[in-house]
């Protein structure tokens, strides 16, 4: 298999700089996955590792070799295409036998590899229809068994589920993380999808404005986010936020905002000691508030007024706003709330974000 590597990678079109001094190291056997908003840079990274962008500065390394400029059939690389690009007038046989032919395999192995391909993706029934006669999710697998008989050193997807519907991704995730653990290779997948992300990586990158904002696994990125961007973008509902001042009063720290007064807990003012007096950003995940009891302390917990409920079977979302802002609470689906009600929602005081307002890094 193969380690993918990474080194002061950039990419310029014209005037727009859309891939920055990208530096990762992508080991052997690993599920790495790129996320982050349209336009981040994320599927021109991916393209560049596949030979089809070319590098105007920095190296990527295969297995130690530099392949700036091998040719893409030259990297011992497949790709997994978020269109499927099929062959319409081709068997599904031929379709995923193309490329061990214009390599000059020999038929018998180019059927062996056919075969074996078509037994992992369930598509053994399948091999003589033709793609007009496939549902989505079938082409998806056609387009992985294309893939699967060239035997790579590394698999690139590029949202190769974009085009499924919700219960259909759901199902290929999972299928997709099953051949990974089936076949070993080194894969680098591209998705706009966060959950995505979270589900499939061994670790995740998450990229913005062409620069790779955090590298680690997906519960890393979930708990300790390093900046609001990240903290904003992991996590479905997205994680609130509201602007506060940390202020001291009497040796004890509080973030104090409109609609918020917040005492912080013993543990944290190490790091939010050097900002008292100093407006921040206070962010809490939806799941990390509760409709707070009687006997919670008033300190750990934010009045606020229901304005929208949207319930979900497994949990209820409360959209309330607090002082001129607006945030959502994950909350049982047995609360009884009601739109206009008042409520106290208590904080987990373990689960306390704080970022600096210009860097946006997290304290």
């Amino acid at each position: 298999m193969a380690n993918v590597v990474m080194r002061a990678l950039n990419k310029n079109y014209d005037d727009v700089h859309a891939v920055i001094d990208v530096n990762l190291d992508i080991r052997d056997k690993e599920f790495v996955v790129l996320v982050g908003p349209s336009g981040c840079g994320k599927t021109t990274t991916l393209r560049m590792v596949a030979g089809l962008e070319s590098i105007t500065s920095g190296r990527i390394l295969i297995d130690d070799t530099v392949v700036n400029d091998l040719a893409p059939m030259d990297r011992d690389i497949a790709m997994v295409f978020q269109n499927y690009a099929l062959y319409p007038h081709m068997s599904v046989y031929d379709n995923m036998a193309f490329g061990l032919k214009m390599r000059k395999f020999e038929k018998p192995e180019i059927a062996k590899r056919v075969q074996e391909a078509a037994e992992i993706l369930g598509i053994e029934d399948y091999l003589r229809r033709k793609p007009r006669q496939l549902s989505g999710g079938q082409r998806q697998r056609v387009a992985l068994g294309r893939a699967i008989v060239r035997h790579p050193r590394v698999f690139l997807f590029d949202e190769p589920l974009s085009n499924l519907d919700a219960k259909l991704r759901v199902q290929m995730r999972v299928e997709l993380k099953k051949l990974h653990e089936r076949l070993g290779t080194t894969a680098i997948y591209v998705t706009h999808d966060q959950v995505e992300a979270m589900t499939l990586g061994d670790r995740v990158v998450v990229m913005r404005d062409g620069r790779v904002q955090q590298v680690g696994d997906p519960l890393e990125l979930y708990n300790q986010p390093a900046n609001r961007f990240v903290a904003g973008f992991i996590g479905s509902p997205a994680m609130n936020f509201a602007s506060v001042r940390i202020a001291a009063e009497n040796g004890v720290l509080w973030a104090i905002g409109e609609g918020i007064r917040l005492k912080i807990p013993a543990a944290m003012t190490n790091h939010l000691g050097a900002q008292a007096g100093k407006e921040v950003t206070f962010g809490i995940r939806p799941e990390d508030l509760r409709v707070a009891a009687d006997a919670d302390p008033t300190d750990m917990s934010i009045e606020a007024v229901v304005e929208v409920i949207e319930r979900l079977g497994s949990e209820i979302l409360l959209d309330v706003a607090v002082g001129p802002g607006m945030m959502v609470a994950s909350v049982e689906p047995t609360v009884g709330a009601k739109v206009h009600d008042h409520l106290r929602l208590a904080v987990n005081p373990n689960r306390l974000h704080f970022f600096e307002i210009e860097s946006e890094a997290a304290i």
